[in-house]
């Protein structure tokens, strides 16, 4: 059995595109968005009330993102409770505030890989600072390269068996989640509050309801439209061989 997985989070893959009109129209002063499209609706009518203080560190690309989760997110919880610093590299110098943060033995970098621990795992009698990467894969990944104090946290991953919610935009692979749904299940397992998810991912089902309706298409993953034959760019020499191996163990296997 061949996982694709890793090669296809290794793509840049999100396509922003969006339905934004360059004409001027009446907007929300809280989500930005036109009115028409507006998803404050759909948000609690109080923030959560949680213990986990969330920090999310975000590419500088994704603030120009027009379809961005992170301002869900923010807008689901008190201000305080989550906080965005834009930047690839984040030091001492330019970041004296995230000091403390990243050295405190309570925090908890949200990243997959085989050194991390499930999430569900972590004892939940205590308040964590969870750092999440927000941006494409490579972009996050990049990230995490970058700055060495990264690699000295204790890093823990999610399970999830459910696919995104988040279908406007292309995910690299099946399992891939948006930063908004993986914070969202971090806090549901953290705060031992089940109901958290479906209420930080009601108004990201709105946004994409929205953009159905005025003309935007669902998504499959790049993963998909890989193996079923939907795919026409180029693809890594890494993929095209572990597809091959693939299919050879599959032909085996019959």
């Amino acid at each position: 059995m061949y996982d694709l997985t890793d090669d296809f989070l290794n793509l840049d893959v999100f396509d922003d595109d969006s339905l934004s009109s360059k004409s001027k129209r009446a907007t929300c002063d809280r989500c930005k968005r036109p009115l028409s499209v507006c998803w404050c609706p759909y948000l609690p009518r109080q923030p959560l009330q949680v213990q986990t203080n969330i920090y999310i560190l975000q590419h500088p690309f994704e603030e120009s993102r027009c379809l961005r989760t992170v301002p869900i997110l923010q807008n689901c919880l008190k201000p305080d409770k989550c906080q965005v610093i834009i930047g690839k590299r984040f030091s001492q110098t330019r970041h004296p505030e995230l000091v403390s943060v990243l050295t405190s033995p309570n925090t908890v970098l949200l990243y997959p890989g085989e050194d991390a621990t499930d999430i569900s795992s972590l004892a939940t009698d205590q308040t964590y600072n969870l750092v999440l990467l927000d941006g494409t894969w490579s972009q996050a990944k990049g990230i995490y390269c970058q700055n060495s104090i990264l690699k000295t946290l204790k890093k823990a991953q999610i399970k999830c068996d459910q696919k995104s919610k988040y279908v406007i935009r292309t995910q690299p692979c099946d399992s891939a989640l948006s930063t908004l749904e993986t914070a969202a299940i971090a806090l549901a397992t953290l705060e031992r509050q089940p109901e958290i998810f479906q209420t930080l991912t009601h108004p990201l089902v709105a946004l994409c309801n929205f953009q159905l309706e005025h003309g935007a298409e669902e998504h499959q993953s790049k993963q998909y439209k890989v193996e079923h034959g939907l795919w026409t760019k180029p693809l890594p020499r890494s993929v095209l061989n572990r597809l091959a191996r693939r299919n050879a163990q599959v032909l085996y296997d019959q």
